[in-house]
């Protein structure tokens, strides 16, 4: 299936890339961080399948969909989910609220698959990577110019600055990207990692010592706000 990705956060356009590259029957032919510039794109090639954002701004997803002249299989992607009920009715295949895990993503793609060709469906999707999504280790994030690679065990803690958040590295470094601490909260919370403040979150195997209200790691003390200590304390069996 040849596809396409609309979305205005460069950070789920990178995910959503790495997705495709793991599933064999599916074609990437090209990206988009606004709807208004996929328009004449969509009218003008053949694509069969787009993952849409609906939040983005001066034109949503669902304005994009009532535009286009051409209507490929849909798979909405967004950060809410209000929308659900509006975009099954107007024909999507399916509705991922991000996060997205990536056997959540491969259903859906299954289910394009199945209206596309019914008979091939099972058969032509597979996943091209020996590592599932729940075993991966590392994301990707955007730093000035440049994707960089995070690995998660070489995180110490994350910093939330407003719109931006301060990665803390093992080897004394921090790397600033714009992304929110909470979508960051629920991308780590499965890899080892606890909120414990408003502006922190933190790599619970690097941590030194606990007291009553702080944690150390490397030579940081980081507070522990009251909202987030019985969570962390119940996290590590404190």
């Amino acid at each position: 299936m040849k596809c396409v990705i609309i979305d205005d956060e460069p950070l789920a356009v990178e995910l959503l890339e790495d997705f495709v590259r793991k599933i064999d029957s599916l074609e990437l032919v090209s990206t988009f961080n606004n709807a208004i510039d996929a328009v004449s794109f969509i009218n003008q090639n053949n694509v069969d399948l787009i993952f849409l954002d609906i939040q983005m701004p001066h034109f949503s997803g669902i304005e994009f969909l009532n535009t286009i002249e051409k209507k490929p299989l849909i798979i909405f992607t967004t950060a809410y989910s209000d929308y659900a009920v509006e975009g099954f009715n107007l024909g999507a295949v399916d509705y991922l609220v991000k996060p997205i895990p990536f056997h959540r993503f491969l259903k859906s793609v299954v289910r394009a698959q199945q209206i596309l060709n019914p008979a091939a469906a099972l058969q032509n999707i597979t996943e091209t990577t020996t590592t599932p999504e729940s075993e991966q280790d590392f994301m990707f994030v955007r730093a000035e110019y440049e994707n960089v690679k995070m690995n998660f065990s070489e995180i110490l803690f994350i910093e939330g600055l407003k719109d931006y958040v301060k990665i803390y590295t093992t080897d004394n470094k921090f790397t600033l990207t714009l992304i929110s601490l909470i979508k960051l909260e629920n991308l780590l919370s499965s890899k080892g990692f606890s909120r414990i403040h408003r502006s922190y979150i933190i790599n619970i195997k690097h941590v030194k010592s606990i007291q009553k209200n702080k944690v150390l790691i490397s030579d940081k003390r980081i507070p522990i706000s009251e909202s987030y200590k019985t969570a962390f304390f119940e996290k590590i069996n404190l």
